[in-house]
């Protein structure tokens, strides 16, 4: 059975709980001590109420702390330095240095596709064992090969929600509902099976289109239905539960190659620091976030999840790359 191999010795120590520092790999690593400061730009989609940017703005911060102000890492939420795709790319070109990504990537690394399988993940005790584990370690190096991004903390994420403007409890009331879903091979398939019309697009343009009735639904987490005011142009959620995933915050391997021992040490332990923080701020947000919308209108239901969960794994099955099935196997297999 073919896998991926392990994480590579490049990567942070064994998967992102490692402790040994960045190796150099191109050019001269900076001296300890920074003649002068150094600015880095992270750039990410969410607003500036959401955990992601709370979290990003505390790595921020615990980077200047453990570099004593050498590193200087400024924040741009909101799309500011571009969607999705092209913050990938501007890590890549080095236009960017830090951007907050998921199953995105696997446009580039087919591994990325197992950041977010429909109903792969159990819950968030299963998650966190399968990324602290083999399986994610292996995604670790596949990204980091695939797309020059190395991941160094990750972020878990809420179940996504389908919302739309009528209810739905069975696959068999989508009825053709024309979806926006992020611009991800697996979520076009699974929903097509499921009986939707997915519509790709870049998360900025969804708010416009819903209200536009352009596309009649969208899938999220309750918190960026919250954070994207969805909740103005969209009545239900429907409880589908369809993915429990995590997101990484990425910087370029390159360009941080070129940084100090200590100062890859430094942007390692600032994003294990923030993790955690974001951890506590997603724990306290997910326990409100369905009273809050409740509040501002929006109806949940329930659906039937088994009808859901049988047909999206049966696409997911002709779906995923023949070389990652292995890992989706060892995903559904950890215990």
């Amino acid at each position: 059975m073919a896998t991926i191999p392990p994480i590579s010795r490049r990567a942070f120590g064994a998967g992102l709980a490692g402790t040994g520092a960045l190796v150099a790999t191109g050019g001269l690593a900076r001296p300890a001590i920074a003649a002068s400061r150094v600015t880095l730009k992270l750039g990410h989609l969410a607003n500036e109420q959401d955990p992601w940017h709370k979290a990003s703005l505390k790595f921020a911060e615990e980077v200047a702390a453990r570099t004593k102000g050498a590193i200087e890492v400024k924040v741009f939420p909101n799309e500011q330095l571009g969607k999705e795709t092209d913050l990938i790319k501007g890590v890549q070109l080095g236009t960017v240095d830090f951007t907050i990504t998921g199953e995105t990537l696997q446009n580039w690394a087919p591994a990325a596709a197992l950041l977010a399988v429909p109903y792969a993940i159990r819950d968030i005790a299963h998650l966190d064992k399968v990324v602290g584990g083999p399986v994610g370690a292996a995604i670790n190096q596949n990204i980091e090969q695939k797309t020059g991004l190395l991941p160094l903390a990750y972020f878990a994420r809420g179940p996504r929600e389908l919302t739309s403007n009528r209810p739905i409890k069975t696959p068999g009331e989508l009825n053709g509902l024309k979806l926006r879903v992020p611009p991800v091979p697996l979520f076009v398939k699974v929903w097509e099976a499921l009986g939707a019309k997915p519509t790709p697009m870049a998360f900025s343009e969804v708010f416009t289109s819903l209200q536009n009735s352009t596309i009649d639904a969208q899938e999220n987490p309750l918190a960026l239905i919250r954070s994207a005011s969805f909740f103005e142009v969209q009545k239900y959620v429907n409880r589908t539960d369809h993915v429990i995933s995590w997101i990484y915050l990425v910087g370029g391997s390159k360009k941080l190659a070129r940084l100090s021992a200590e100062e890859q040490k430094a942007i390692r332990e600032a994003a294990e620091v923030a993790r955690g923080y974001e951890r506590g701020l997603f724990l306290a947000s997910e326990a409100s976030l369905e009273t809050e919308l409740k509040a501002k209108g929006m109806t949940f239901i329930e659906v039937d999840r088994a009808a859901f969960a049988a047909k999206a794994r049966e696409a997911v099955n002709t779906a995923l790359p023949a070389e990652v099935k292995p890992l989706y196997e060892q995903m559904l297999a950890t215990m």
